[in-house]
């Protein structure tokens, strides 16, 4: 007989769809809903990165990979109607794919800008759009029951303005309204739509941070729980909010940062 509790976890029969998932957390995403039973949809650059392609096939899961450059409104507007016209019914949204641009923000460029606020916000709103609207046409889910799970990803910068990345604090800050936004429209609907803020996590987005002896040093002396982050902290909330545990839960942003905003 199945454990009550396991079976809520269940992602059985469900597919997620996953950006910024050849890596990092967005890696980690991906392979923890195959490890609970999903199929996963990789949206990547190109098809030369399989790590993550291997890595959900060896759980026993299918993995198909679509191509699309996230800082391109043509690729982006093309994704969802390719992906389903190919058949695939998506019950799972993950938008973890996101890009960082670092100057003082008197010398603040334009196209860096630009960039940041299409790929951290623009492209979020237009798969949640359309994704979203997808599954609202669904049945609600045996497994989970819901029609679907929106889940993005904001930041530590979603509530603090951060040092020369106006324009990564100003997207994560957004992303989080967007959810707010969204879930107040569609949760009665069967749809449901969180954020996660993650804190410092030890990913290649924050390489210049971890070179920089001195900021690394204050930075991990405040958070409580001693070290940064790895992706693989986000596996289990990314679950939650995609299963049934998280039924009840609705335009929340989850912060997950050894207890940086406490402190």
């Amino acid at each position: 007989m199945a454990n009550p509790m396991t079976s809520m976890f269940s992602l059985e029969g469900q597919t997620a769809l996953v950006t910024g998932g050849t890596r990092g957390i967005g890696q980690a995403a991906a392979v923890a809903l195959a490890e609970c039973g999903a199929d996963i949809i990789l949206i990547q650059r190109d098809n030369t990165q399989d790590a993550t392609l291997k890595l959900i096939e060896a759980t026993g899961r299918k993995a198909t990979v679509y191509t699309a450059d996230l800082s391109s409104q043509k690729d982006v507007a093309a994704l969802t109607p390719s992906i389903l016209k190919d058949g695939h019914k998506i019950n799972i949204l993950v938008n973890c794919a996101g890009i960082q641009r670092r100057h003082p923000s008197a010398q603040f460029p334009d196209s860096d800008w630009n960039e940041v606020i299409q790929v951290n916000l623009n492209t979020v709103f237009a798969l949640c759009r359309d994704i979203g609207a997808h599954m609202l046409t669904l049945d609600p889910s045996p497994t989970t029951g819901r029609r679907g799970s929106i889940i993005n990803f904001a930041s530590l910068l979603t509530f603090q303005g951060g040092i020369n990345v106006p324009a990564y604090a100003a997207s994560k800050g957004a992303v989080a309204q967007l959810t707010k936004a969204l879930s107040n429209e569609w949760t009665s609907k069967g749809v449901t739509v969180n954020a996660i803020a993650p804190g410092y996590i030890a990913t290649d987005m924050n390489t210049a941070l971890l070179a920089d002896e001195a900021r690394l040093k204050s930075i991990t002396e405040r958070i409580p729980a001693g070290r940064w982050g790895t992706a693989e902290d986000f596996k289990g909330s990314v679950v939650y909010l995609a299963s049934k545990a998280s039924a009840y839960v609705s335009g929340h942003v989850l912060v997950i940062d050894g207890g940086w905003m406490g402190r």
